[in-house]
């Protein structure tokens, strides 16, 4: 069944009779496991009370595009970044018209602007305003432009007439919102993940370590759930929580996290190494913490343990996929890097471009495999993530 776990949905509610279903598809939503933020017009309001949508969401629900109080925490363009769906049910012709117009004139259509996340609409309206040659060339435009439409359904409308128009229920909107996620192109397979940096202790108050966010690892983690796949993550030490219905291994060190993933790879069909594991570790941790002395001092380091080649050469080992975080020669250094570590794919980054590197909310990556490579454009970590999936899924 498809599912919105870890999934924030940002549902925009205009003008129309059919905004008393809101409240449902809400609940619907939740159901899936997705987290609902919800955004009014002030039509939708002369309907249904803000109040309403606020008690069954949990959060409070957000009318105006300038509303200083929202500007100061989850503003228009915040709102926009935070969602990973706009759904708008019901979509009435005038907020279709607007939209195809690329109108920003109030917080919806400004959010719909701003917002790089999938766009879904369940139009709502009288059977003649469906009908309508206008409606029908704004629909059309909105599909050229990536929209995705459920509905509308057809019957009985509250003006009495009888035909297409009306709202599809909240079930089959919350269904179809789910769907644009829940691929099923691992369904039934089992994937471990790394990710994160490791921690290599000089002493109890130092270490060495990188600038890993674990970002890229825990979208691939949360890719992978919604291909159906059942997940276990092996992360080092980050500040993101978990994403729901993956198993969490916490460790520190690159030695705890080989010693984990020997423990778990026999149990997996594809292994995903993205953790950003620390070549080299202190050849002695000290029991006490250094003290300060001289101006300049000698630390020994001695090598680590490769976790990916050690995975790729175990025997019956799984699909195994590598990351090559790279400052240049991006694609040489990740193509060797597959050679010689007998890798089945690997995904290539330019980690020296801040705005795509380590700590970012974007990523912008080359796939590469035995005869064939793939760029990905520029986007946020979770869409590359579910791209990185489809391709996992399709050459493994």
């Amino acid at each position: 069944m498809a599912h919105l776990f870890n999934r924030n949905v940002l549902l925009g509610v205009s003008g129309g009779i059919a905004a008393y279903k809101s409240a449902e598809l809400v609940r619907q939503l939740q159901e899936l496991g997705a987290t609902v933020r919800v955004i009014m017009t002030r039509g939708a309001r002369e309907f249904i009370t803000p109040l309403t949508l606020q008690a069954l969401s949990g959060h409070p629900v957000h009318t105006e595009l300038l509303d200083e109080e929202a500007e100061q925490g989850m503003g228009h363009i915040e709102l926009a970044r935070w969602a990973d769906l706009l759904l708008i049910a019901p979509a009435t012709a005038d907020v279709i018209a607007r939209l195809a117009a690329g109108r920003g004139d109030d917080l919806l259509t400004t959010v719909a602007l701003a917002t790089a996340a999938p766009k879904l609409i369940a139009p709502a309206m009288n059977q003649q305003m469906w009908r309508d040659p206008a409606t029908t060339a704004n629909v059309a435009t909105l599909t050229q432009r990536g929209f995705r439409m459920t509905g509308p359904a057809a019957g009985e409308q509250a003006c009495g007439d009888v035909g297409p128009g009306r709202m599809e229920q909240p079930p089959v909107i919350a269904e179809a919102a789910a769907s644009l996620f829940s691929s099923g192109l691992l369904a039934g397979k089992r994937v471990l993940i790394t990710a994160g940096p490791t921690r290599e202790a000089l002493d109890p108050v130092r270490y060495i370590s990188n600038h890993s966010s674990g970002r890229m690892g825990y979208a691939l983690a949360t890719a992978a759930v919604d291909a159906g796949a059942r997940t276990t993550l092996v992360s080092g030490p980050v500040n993101l929580p978990v994403p729901e219905h993956v198993q969490c291994h916490r460790v520190e060190s690159a030695l705890e996290m080989l010693e984990k993933c020997q423990q778990l790879v026999a149990d997996c069909d594809i292994f995903i190494a993205c953790a950003a594991v620390a070549d080299y570790r202190p050849a002695q941790v000290q029991p006490q913490k250094i003290k300060k002395g001289d101006d300049t001092t000698t630390l020994e380091l001695v090598k680590n343990p490769d976790i990916v080649s050690t995975v790729a050469a175990s025997e019956n080992g799984p699909f195994t996929v590598g990351f090559a975080a790279e400052t240049r020669d991006v694609l040489h250094y990740a193509r060797s890097k597959m050679q010689r570590k007998s890798l089945d794919m690997i995904i290539a980054n330019d980690v020296s471009d801040s705005s795509i590197g380590f700590n970012s909310a974007e990523n912008e990556v080359t796939v590469l495999w035995p005869g064939g490579e793939q760029t990905l454009a520029r986007a946020n970590k979770a869409a590359i993530a579910r791209q990185i999936v489809e391709l996992i899924a399709n050459h493994r």
